[in-house]
């Protein structure tokens, strides 16, 4: 008996240390293999769900999706296409109840099985943002049209010039070449033959989806499909640059009449739902123009009074996302709050809300929520595992997988450990800081360990899973990873989120010491060997820490990082954001204080640490001279500096194989340096 015991002991010991053993930590080739899972759409009669995954192969530097079909349980799952080519946008047919798509950019219709796949539409041009009438008879969708005059000397065909008379010449990553994107609809026995579209935008230089991030949730159909809703922000030249008023506008299929149904709002107007009755609209709203992080109010428009109710008005919350509920007066948001996304309840009495009640409360982030049966369907991601979507139950509160994209590839992926810290700032003030540490950390070993910088600067450190700035990914490499949501972060109030602005250089940065301090203070951090990194606005921080750290620091690494605040402003676009957030251009009287206190250039005779700089040519909001003119400092003043510059990438590397150099390259000089 014994020895019949012991076998057991010794196989299963022997099972479960091969299950260790196949935990390997997370590398850059491995977090390319991981799909990658497109939003959900649910069948008609709501049993079945569509959604696509896309996979990257780094020999065609290339990723491709599929559309997957899944039971509302998530156990039975099946891809039902095999195509090559672009493949997305499901929607599914209130008619016919079959599944819609769009391939090879024309409008495509299958079986819930995937099988009798068919073209829908055959119009000249590309289409993209389509959605079908309530009834399944016309389709809703965006193209590309080029609005004003040809360019001049068109007899010179080996010419190569731009003019422009006004901005924005350029946006993003993209020049302004007067094409524009359009929001048009069809009949669908016309569209067949690629006939019948109008164009509801006629000859007007604007875009639906709003540029540069706009999708399908800026235009939907609106009561009876009588009417078409869109958001567009319909201003030219200076004013475009400078401002943020976007506006929610009514097409009449009828009378061809646009009726703007904000007219009011001076700030952003954006995610129109309509309510399951069709009486009312649902909205975010930003009051201020010019301010792209102010809070997201969650906004009420009755189409019979033409009457609007802020239903967040006296809640210190910005919203992100929502779906109505089943209950009339019930809506389901999306609101970061101390760290993570969480999904709330709102109950609401018609012009306020009575009580949000928040049905989330693990560690992760739930950016997104859709209303299904009396259960939610919520995405759902963490510092170790990318996103999935989930089934909650707002009731009890206990949520299933539903797509299961990545199973197999986290079962082999060793997990980091990941500790939510308060730390105590230079001001008096807790602030949340996330703390990863390797996989097979040890507390009596000592550690390399990285302060990383969050951008935006308006952007929640919260339990993201990227695929460049991945802490999963760094951990796995050996560092401790400290990521402190610094003053001028959503989730914490208006007031922190807000007192960053024209203030950049001030108690943000000193938020940062203080967390790498703290943590510091730990025996198993290597003090010795501190780094940190960043982008964007966390590469400015870098560049700016490189002049003020004291010595804190053995290595920085900033990627497309803005470095002198003057010549930035001269060369970027949206220039709403830098007057709002710096306090407007530099030939201002007076000078606003960001240019003499708060840009890097003005502290490089201080800079005295080993510099990595990372830049996309293509990157217009911070533009590739400002990563050059700190490189060019550290390497004149004869600290040892690497540029890494991507030609074809623009404020992100979106390549594989470009973000594979990147990842290998990012951890060369940490290997390197710290």
């Amino acid at each position: 008996m014994r020895k019949i015991v012991l076998a057991v002991l010794i196989v299963g010991s022997s099972c479960l240390m091969s299950k260790i053993k196949a935990q390997t930590p997370l590398t850059p080739e491995k977090l390319w293999e991981l799909g990658r899972v497109g939003a959900p759409v649910l069948s008609a009669a709501g049993d079945d769900v569509f959604y696509t995954v896309k996979k990257y192969d780094l020999t065609k530097n290339a990723g491709q999706a599929q559309i997957y079909r899944s039971d509302y349980k998530g156990k039975k799952i099946e891809a039902i296409t095999n195509v090559e080519g672009a493949i997305g946008n499901i929607i599914i047919n209130p008619a016919s109840g079959k599944v819609g798509y769009v391939f090879q950019s024309q409008l495509w219709e299958m079986n819930a099985d995937g099988s009798n796949a068919a073209q829908i539409t055959d119009f000249s041009f590309p289409i993209s943002n389509v959605k079908y009438g309530p009834k399944g008879d016309k389709i809703l969708f965006t193209y590309s049209i080029k609005v004003g005059e040809n360019p001049p000397h068109a007899e010179l065909t080996k010419s190569n010039f731009k003019i422009f008379d006004d901005l924005m010449f350029r946006h993003w990553s993209s020049w302004n070449d007067n094409s524009h994107s359009h929001a048009a609809y069809a009949l669908l026995s016309e569209a067949k033959n690629g006939n019948g579209m109008v164009d509801i935008m006629d000859n007007e230089p604007f875009d639906v989806p709003t540029k540069p991030f706009g999708g399908s949730e800026d235009l939907i159909w609106g009561p009876n499909g009588n009417t078409i809703i869109y958001q567009c922000k319909k201003l030219n030249g200076v004013e475009y640059a400078t401002s943020t008023d976007s506006d929610l506008y009514m097409y009449d299929l009828e009378s061809k009449e646009t009726k703007n149904i904000t007219p009011k709002n001076q700030g952003y107007d954006t995610s129109p739902v309509l309510s399951k009755d069709g009486k009312t609209l649902a909205y975010l709203s930003m009051k201020r123009d010019g301010y792209e992080s102010d809070k997201n109010n969650l906004m009420l428009y009755s189409f019979d009074t033409d009457t609007r109710v802020n239903l967040t008005a006296t809640q210190d919350i910005t919203v992100s996302g929502f779906d109505f509920g089943n209950e009339k007066n019930v809506i389901w948001i999306s609101s970061p709050n101390n760290g993570t996304y969480k999904i709330w309840k709102l109950t609401h009495n018609g012009s306020d809300a009575k009580t949000i009640e928040s049905v989330t409360s693990d560690v992760m982030d739930y950016r997104s929520v859709m209303t299904f049966g009396t259960e939610l369907i919520v995405s759902g991601m963490n510092m170790n595992r990318a996103t999935e979507y989930y089934i909650l139950d707002p009731e009890s509160k206990k949520k299933r997988v539903l797509t299961h994209v990545n199973d197999d590839h986290y079962k082999t992926i060793s997990k980091s450990k990941v500790e939510s810290r308060r730390i105590k700032t230079s001001d008096g003030k807790e602030m949340l800081t996330w703390v990863i540490y390797p996989p097979d950390f040890d507390s009596t070993k000592k550690y390399p360990t990285i302060l990383y910088c969050q951008g935006g600067p308006q952007s929640m450190v919260s339990q993201f899973y990227s695929f460049r700035w991945n802490f999963q990914l760094m951990a796995s490499k050996g560092y401790i990873i400290v990521a402190p949501n610094r003053r001028g972060l959503p989730g914490f109030g208006q007031a922190w989120n807000e007192k960053i602005s024209k203030d950049w250089g001030g108690q943000s940065i000193q938020d940062y010491l203080s967390a790498i301090d703290e943590v510091a203070k730990e025996p198993y951090v290597d003090n010795s060997r501190l780094g940190a990194i960043g982008a964007s606005y966390g590469g400015y921080s870098v560049y700016y820490l490189a002049g003020v750290h004291n010595k804190r620091f053995k290595t920085f690494i900033s990627h497309c990082g803005l470095f002198n605040l003057e010549s930035w402003y001269g060369s970027t676009e949206e220039l709403f954001f830098a007057n709002f957030d710096i306090g407007g251009p530099y030939w201002k009287i007076p000078k606003p204080k960001s240019y003499e206190a708060f840009s890097p250039h003005k502290k490089v005779q201080n800079w005295d640490t080993p510099l990595m700089v990372i830049h996309g040519g293509k990157d217009f909001r911070v533009p590739e001279t400002q990563g050059m003119e700190a490189f060019t400092a550290a390497r004149s003043m004869g600290l040892k500096s690497r540029f890494l510059y991507f030609p074809e990438e623009s404020h992100w590397v979106l390549s594989p194989q470009n973000g594979l150099v990147w990842h290998r390259e990012f951890f060369k000089w940490l290997e390197e340096t710290l």
